[in-house]
């Protein structure tokens, strides 16, 4: 059989699978299958990267031991750490690792680049140029990925401002730009004019990042994502190989609309969560707040929940940091044995990434059924007798309904408050993501239960055992 046929052919089947995967991945019941049916998409494109290092194909073989050994040792490293990694990360870190992967996506594209500049026999000024633009994109989706992952996991703690801040970004683009245009112009590139240009792209990925605060990361992250599938089809085209330019362009699109249905999600547009601080365009820090903050025994909230017809939980990022979603399902169940009906309200951007609170639910064994998104569930909260907002802040803070001074005013949220009680799992009275007071603690209708969500839960648990017991 033809060398270039099975090369071809191994490229089709792991481009399918890529597809395949990433389109179970788009629903919670098949999304585990999608994820398994993609990395045997991997597993064949790689097999077919190795077919070319043996010299299946006649132009590989002068560079064969280098080749070989290269992927050999990449291989390696690569699955001993996803490994590793993936074993030891918690829930509330999954954020992280996957800005990293993100990163590591983009880097990978970049270095693509880097090869053809280096090769003694450079491509035509259109390839060299294609593979500049995606070389840019992803050293820029790697500082960037790795600016996230430390604004993530707090080793960078705040967002960095300056005045002028964006116009002196728009210097070091425009600088870069200008070195990849000479390097086009120039013939052969010096190495030089290509450290520049990758310093270039990899500080305006720092640069853009640096400035955009911890509420806009899940907006950020799923940004980096569209920018290393763009990337990575880029370097396909540059290398011809159609398997990249598939799983790239899928990708990229993927990550884009999921960017934008984010953005959607905080009534904002992707433009002013990357150049404007959040609630930047707002007139003011938002109205004062009368009253104060009512706490509440634990054992007197679970109570009233399980004397209660319909029960609707908004879970947050304070449940992630608890890992209380096991014992959260545990109550959960008791209050269905009660005959209470349970819904779980799910905020696009509750969490630090895309789909976190699905995910961490869904670990916990949450069945699917009982997840509802913003829009399929607002109506409803007015029919609850109690709403459980656990470990959230912005997402249900009526202020971004109201308020016209709020910098969150605008962003869609969950109408906890429409229920006829609210009781709020909080560690402190400190404030959301955002730095904005939450007006829903101050209602007449809510009370905070103070603690961490995981030992809150489990005296609601034990409290429910004990009506049991006792009844």
């Amino acid at each position: 059989m033809n060398p270039k046929l099975i090369i071809d052919a191994t490229d089709f089947a792991a481009a399918l699978l890529f597809i395949l995967g990433l389109k179970r991945m788009s629903s919670p019941l098949t999304a585990r299958s999608g994820i398994v049916v993609a990395g045997w998409g991997v597993l064949v494109a790689t097999l077919a990267s190795f077919l070319e290092a043996f010299g299946v194909t006649a132009d590989a073989q002068p560079h064969l031991g280098t080749n070989l050994a290269l992927g050999v040792i990449a291989l390696v490293v690569g699955v001993g750490w996803a490994w590793w990694s993936g074993k030891r990360v918690p829930m509330t870190a999954m954020p992280q690792m996957v800005a990293l992967y993100n990163g590591m996506g983009g880097g990978a594209a970049a270095c693509i680049a880097a090869v053809e500049l280096s090769s003694p026999l450079p491509s035509p000024g259109s390839k060299l140029a294609i593979a500049l633009v995606g070389a840019l994109i992803g050293a820029a989706s790697l500082s960037g990925s790795l600016t996230a992952w430390a604004k993530l996991d707090g080793r960078i703690n705040r967002a960095f401002h300056a005045k002028g801040q964006q116009y002196a970004n728009g210097i070091v683009l425009a600088a870069t730009i200008f070195v990849g245009i000479d390097i086009i112009s120039g013939g052969a590139p010096t190495p030089a004019l290509t450290a520049a240009f990758f310093i270039g792209a990899l500080a305006y990925g720092v640069l853009m990042t640096l400035p955009i605060g911890g509420a806009d990361m899940p907006v950020v992250v799923s940004l980096y994502n569209a920018f290393t599938g763009i990337a990575v089809g880029i370097e396909g085209y540059v290398l011809q190989k159609p398997v990249l330019v598939i799983a790239g362009v899928v990708v990229g699109a993927a990550g884009t609309l999921l960017t934008l249905v984010m953005a959607r999600a905080m009534n904002r547009s992707v433009s002013n969560v990357i150049f404007s601080r959040f609630g930047a365009a707002s007139s003011g820090p938002g109205r004062e707040i009368a009253g104060a903050m009512k706490p509440a025994e634990a054992s007197d909230a679970a109570v009233s929940m399980r004397y209660a017809g319909k029960v609707i939980i908004i879970p947050g990022y304070g449940l992630a940091v608890a890992q209380a979603q096991y014992k959260l399902y545990e109550f959960v169940k008791l209050l269905q044995a009660a005959g209470v009906e349970v819904k779980f309200a799910v905020h696009p951007v509750a969490g630090r990434m895309p789909g976190h609170m699905d995910v961490l639910l869904a670990e916990a064994g949450v069945p699917y059924d009982m997840m509802h998104e913003l829009d399929e569930i607002n109506e409803e909260f007015s029919t609850a007798d109690v709403a459980l907002v656990i470990g959230a802040n912005d997402v249900v803070n009526p202020a971004a309904r109201t308020d016209k001074t709020s910098p969150i005013y605008g962003m869609p949220i969950l109408n906890a408050d429409h229920a006829h009680q609210v009781y709020v799992i909080k560690r402190g009275q400190g404030k959301g993501y955002s730095g904005v007071e939450n007006e829903l603690f101050f209602a007449d209708n809510c009370a905070m239960v103070y603690g961490d969500a995981q030992a809150v839960l489990v005296k609601f648990i034990a409290a429910l055992k004990e009506l049991g017991a006792a009844a």
